[in-house]
């Protein structure tokens, strides 16, 4: 038989930390890695933060991976198979995407690769705060070869051990690995070798996600950002990108209620995404929200004495 490039598939609920975990990967491993990135919304963010010496990126962005991309997705594994030869590949799925018709479509009709593992993170604090796992979390969890209950710093011991039982009665055969910035040995995210050949069942996707981006004209005023931030419903899970402050560009993360501000050392052009439930009704109250933020670039007229 040829010789099949190995295919890791990063997946888990939006803002878990997969690309997180992707950087530590690229940053951490001996091999001649190449990325795929499949990006919920609009416009691709992460793709631009993963930087590394021997690596391919190429990003396929909007719908799910698991349908509607499988073709682009398959021309993309021939060409960076074909351009780069990787010693390994890994695909970041969009968090909304079932990883296991995925999974199926590369075992059985890309004959250049072969599935080594299935790797979801779960984000620990989100479990906690929302119980009720969805039917595509359930799926990403039952799927997976390896489990990453990250951000187990912001639980308590008693907490996290409630949260791995929990794991535990949808796939009993994962190891549950407990992470803070996915911070975990790299020889464990490496052949896994993925058992689980089980015929995807049909189904329906509901638009249980939607997105919007915007795109700052002016740099912002950061304390006008700040405490539009901290007014965020809930109907805002996720959001990202790059704000333009008047010192400078910063990465802005935020996931269910928490965020951050990263200064960043090269420039990047402001976006936003913002990703949730149901929150294209609150679109254009976000987005005048955020254009009061920027600082007006027009020039106060000077002001005419004359005498009387």
């Amino acid at each position: 038989m040829p010789f099949q490039t190995p295919l890791i598939l990063l997946t888990g609920p939006l803002g878990s930390g997969k690309t997180t975990l992707l950087q530590h990967m690229v940053q951490s491993s001996a091999l001649r890695l190449a990325l795929l990135i499949n990006e919920f919304g609009e416009f691709g963010i992460d793709g631009k933060l993963v930087k590394g010496k021997n690596l391919q990126i190429i990003e396929l962005e909007g719908g799910c991976v698991c349908c509607s991309l499988i073709g682009e997705f398959e021309a993309a594994l021939e060409e960076i198979i074909e351009t780069a030869a990787p010693e390994a590949i890994v695909v970041e799925a969009t968090g909304v995407a079932e990883p296991d018709a995925l999974v199926f479509d590369v075992s059985d009709l890309i004959p250049q690769v072969r599935m080594d593992g299935v790797i979801t993170i779960m984000d620990a604090d989100a479990m906690v705060a929302f119980p009720d796992l969805g039917h595509t979390i359930q799926i990403q969890v039952k799927e997976a070869d390896l489990l990453l209950l990250n951000k187990s710093d912001l639980v308590s011991p008693n907490q996290q051990q409630s949260l791995q039982t929990k794991l535990r009665t949808l796939n009993s055969n994962a190891p549950i690995i407990p992470t803070t910035y996915c911070q975990v040995d790299p020889e464990l995210l490496f052949g896994l070798v993925h058992h689980q050949r089980v015929q995807p069942q049909e189904h329906s996707h509901q638009l249980e996600y939607q997105s919007f981006s915007y795109r700052p004209i002016a740099p912002l005023q950061r304390s006008c950002f700040e405490r539009l931030v901290k007014k965020l419903g809930p109907e805002v899970y996720r959001a990202k990108g790059f704000v333009p402050f008047p010192d400078g560009n910063y990465l802005f993360n935020y996931v269910n209620g928490r965020w951050t501000l990263e200064s960043l050392p090269e420039e990047e052009a402001g976006l936003l995404v913002f990703i949730g439930q149901d929150i294209k009704s609150k679109e254009a109250q976000i987005m005048e929200s955020l254009r009061a933020c920027e600082i007006s670039q027009v020039a106060p007229r000077p002001f005419n004495h004359t005498a009387s």
